[in-house]
């Protein structure tokens, strides 16, 4: 049937049968077999096209960053590097091997040396067992996979005493959550910060130096960072001010595929690239995340970031997971509403959520209105997806 077909294709060149060869299709095994010399393959130029990574698509249409092998190659080693992986390691894998982190785990795997279990998908019952069975050292994941960990009823029973490092990103994570991960699983969980733009990593917090809950690290080896005024990337803001983190060196992509305009309007002419996030760095180099500029949410005119709100309710006890985004309202434009994921068993009010806000959030920060949901909006890497909320209300 399918030799009959291949005849409507005139511009096909080839049929391979894993089965017996009919019909003008050639054997894979006759081909295994073959003696023909191995053609020419061109070594690449470091900074050629690599790959083409897409964005996860999270504040927009997805778009292919054009990442150079140079770029590839630098964030996976220094990823590693920092973070003190070694070929000891067994590292469990849930991200989406496509994705920039998952692809950087990938990498610096065979770089390594290591071990690489990877989960055809994440749950989060049988990545705790699977973490049991391979004695696994490294786990990597997003920050809704350690909330849905410690949530699960399986997690009072996990054995979880192999791992000796965790890392996360994709988005910010809580303090509160990260301790509570530390505590129960015994190691370091160390944040990154990333884009697809980057072919990986940017920044992250190191082995061998304090871990600062709250912020995603340093810059990393050969990449140069620094918080820049919005109306002027060209001016650097003094520290502890929040403004727009931008990045520049070998890591920045060449590129978005096909769209030349996005390109320019991201990457300035002397290279620094507009990451649209919003961030502050502290007197030691640490950056801390404060949100997306896509994210802010203006309420009487006052800026609200999403984020700042989601760690602190992501503190109260009966919190699996949490995000924020805003409502319509006729006097002050915008106001902040809470989507949250309750923990089972563990019940809360709305009223509970917003009083538990108050001891740490200005006024005008407080989420109006809380709705509990059975799960939130995420993409394809776990990421939640703050502009599919308002879908939970109808």
């Amino acid at each position: 049937m399918i030799s009959g077909l291949t005849r409507s294709a005139p511009a096909l060149r080839q049929v391979i049968s894993f089965d017996a060869a009919t019909g003008g299709a050639a054997s894979f095994d006759e081909l295994l077999g073959c003696q023909a010399a191995p053609p020419e393959v061109p070594i690449p130029a470091p900074e050629d096209l690599s790959t083409i990574g897409y964005t996860s698509g999270t504040t927009g249409h997805p778009k292919g960053a054009m990442q150079s092998h140079r770029a590839v190659f630098l964030n996976t080693a220094a990823v590693f590097a920092v973070q003190a992986r070694t070929p000891d390691d067994v590292m469990l894998n849930a991200l989406p091997l496509p994705h920039v982190y998952g692809n950087v785990v990938m990498n610096g795997t065979f770089m390594a040396g290591a071990a690489l279990v990877v989960l055809e998908r994440f749950d989060p019952a049988v990545a705790l067992a699977e973490i049991a069975r391979y004695r696994a050292t490294v786990f990597d994941g997003v920050p809704t996979m350690y909330a849905m960990m410690l949530a699960d009823p399986s997690m009072p029973d996990a054995d979880v005493s192999s791992l000796r490092m965790c890392a996360v990103g994709g988005q910010t994570m809580p303090a509160a959550k990260m301790a509570e991960w530390e505590r129960r699983a015994g190691a370091p969980l160390l944040e990154l910060w990333g884009m697809t733009e980057l072919g990986g990593a940017g920044t992250s917090n190191c082995a061998y130096m304090p871990n600062v809950h709250g912020s995603i690290g340093l810059a990393l080896p050969g990449l140069e960072a620094r918080i820049a005024a919005f109306d002027d990337a060209s001016v650097t803001v003094p520290d502890g001010e929040p403004c727009e983190l931008v990045v520049r060196g070998p890591f920045v992509m060449l590129g978005y595929y096909g769209n030349e305009a996005a390109t320019r309007a991201t990457i300035e002419p002397d290279g620094w690239l507009h990451t649209g996030d919003v961030a502050v760095r502290d007197d030691e180099g640490h950056y801390f995340i404060v949100g997306r500029k896509k994210d802010l949410i203006i309420t009487g005119g006052y800026n609200v970031y999403p984020a700042e709100i989601e760690r602190v309710i992501a503190a109260h006890p009966a919190v699996a997971m949490v995000a924020v985004g805003s409502v319509p309202d006729e006097t002050r434009g915008e106001l902040a509403r809470a989507y949250v994921v309750l923990r089972p068993g563990l019940p809360a009010t709305e009223t509970e959520i917003i009083e538990h806000c108050r001891p740490h959030l200005a006024a005008y920060k407080l989420p109006r209105s809380v709705r509990f949901v059975a799960d939130l909006p995420k993409t394809s890497t776990g990421k939640a997806m703050r502009r599919e909320l308002k879908t939970l209300d109808s």
